[in-house]
């Protein structure tokens, strides 16, 4: 796991002939015949894979390539060996007004029902102006429609934190709201309820001083957390 400090990112669709699909067709089929099973919301869309990625002074400099969701699932799930591709993806990394991190516990129909942490999702077509994908657009419109929150509720930082490790690069984005983050959550499952938007089941604070050890949260973030307590 490696940390990098950004000023920006540069991501362009590129042409990538990935091998790994050709290469485990049965097991993708398998796998996705089991996890999309009695799951008629499960789609297998379009979303977009990083096929390289590097930081260039204050760069992070990055290539994506079209991809179908079943194979980037199996890909990430099973771990099948494909080097140098990973899931980059934007983080929401939101910080209420009394220093706490508000993170999203994933709904009971999602792909890691359970886990909990920032406002996110894999880049895909939507996210593609003059083939470049824009991280940042990204990152406010998947925060906006998982916690019901607006543009116009928070204020977004400048720079990113890139956290590389061997299947992802997650490029959070500080974003701070002026609310006592009781009340931001309070706004959130609010607005979260009347949307209907289930892919969050909660909202869950994480103050300075928590324990930061919980299974639910990925190791990336867990470090992130951390590295954040440790430098406010």
């Amino acid at each position: 796991m490696r940390f990098h400090e950004v000023e920006t990112i540069d991501a362009s669709i590129e042409p990538f002939d990935w091998e790994l699909p050709r290469r485990f067709a049965a097991e993708i089929e398998a796998f996705w015949q089991k996890v999309a099973e009695g799951k008629p919301h499960y789609f297998n869309g379009t979303v977009l894979v990083q096929h390289y990625g590097r930081v260039e002074g204050t760069t992070f400099r990055a290539g994506y390539a079209p991809v179908e969701y079943k194979q980037f699932l199996a890909f990430l799930k099973l771990e099948l060996p494909s080097p140098g591709v990973r899931n980059g993806f934007g983080m929401a990394a939101l910080r209420a007004r009394d220093g706490a991190f508000l993170l999203g516990q994933m709904g009971p129909n999602t792909a890691n029902a359970g886990m909990i942490y920032f406002a996110a999702g894999t880049p895909d077509l939507n996210d593609v102006k003059d083939g470049k994908v824009d991280i940042a657009g990204s990152v406010i419109r998947e925060m906006c429609e998982e916690t019901g929150l607006t543009p116009g509720d928070v204020t977004i930082g400048q720079g990113w934190t890139s956290i590389l490790l061997e299947r992802r690069v997650a490029f959070m984005r500080p974003v701070s709201i002026d609310l006592p983050a009781t009340e931001a959550r309070k706004l959130m499952l609010a607005r979260m309820s009347a949307g209907g938007d289930d892919e969050l089941s909660d909202i869950v604070i994480i103050r300075p001083g928590d324990p930061l050890d919980d299974a639910r949260m990925p190791s990336f973030m867990q470090a992130y957390l951390a590295r954040e307590f440790a430098l406010a």
